[in-house]
């Protein structure tokens, strides 16, 4: 329509309640996957560390599964998990996290000096003291660079599976296409930019407060 404004502010001041709740329901879809990667790609990183000829196999898997258009899996995951639901989107997101995560754990275990193992262990460390103590903490700025990769990739990932019923902010996608009304995908791009800018910017000072001796040179 001609004279149609770009952004109607008035509409976003009137939904304010509607955004916030689908940005609420996005920040689940998209993070709690990121969460449970973590949970799985510390065990996994310290097996494929202790056994190098694990690595490349499994890294190849995730991988793959990485390559895999996320719309085509979710369709193939709906007959399983059922359509509209949190586990369809999720567990796709989780595979995908993990693909970033699993080779960032390694990287990290890897990087510590084999003469500090070898200082730990003349200290009287036992494995789950070292573990703890010495490696883990030098693993945490691969850690936290990795989490940074893949909650960002999952914020934007999530929307695609508003073509399936559950998106959180990838409604306002639809719903603008669909009436061909600008307003609510602007939206949505602005929710979507923020919600990763917040998220970065939260594992940016966690990396500060957990490993502050990487936060120069992690910049």
């Amino acid at each position: 329509m001609d004279g149609e404004p770009l952004v109607r502010w008035h509409w976003i001041g009137d939904h304010l309640g509607y955004l916030g709740g689908l940005a609420a329901d996005h920040a689940v879809i998209a993070l709690v996957p990121v969460l449970v990667a973590l949970v799985l790609a510390v065990p996994l990183g310290l097996v494929c560390a202790r056994f190098p000829r694990l690595y490349q196999p499994l890294a190849a898997v995730f991988n793959v599964v990485y390559a895999l258009p996320s719309l085509a899996v979710f369709v193939v995951l709906i007959p399983y998990t059922g359509l509209a639901t949190m586990a369809t989107v999720m567990i796709p997101l989780t595979c995908y996290a993990l693909a970033v995560l699993l080779p960032t754990t390694v990287d990290g275990l890897r990087a510590v000096p084999e003469s500090v193992r070898q200082s730990a262990v003349a200290m009287g460390y036992g494995p789950w003291h070292r573990l703890a103590t010495v490696e883990l903490p030098a693993a945490v700025p691969f850690l936290i660079a990795g989490l940074r990769v893949a909650a960002v990739s999952s914020i934007s990932l999530a929307a695609v599976g508003a073509l399936i019923g559950r998106g959180g902010l990838g409604y306002l996608f639809i719903d603008g296409f669909q009436r061909t009304f600008p307003t609510p995908i602007l939206a949505g791009i602005a929710l979507v930019a923020l919600l990763a800018l917040a998220t970065d910017l939260l594992l940016v000072l966690a990396r500060r407060v957990l490993a502050p001796w990487a936060s120069g040179a992690a910049r």
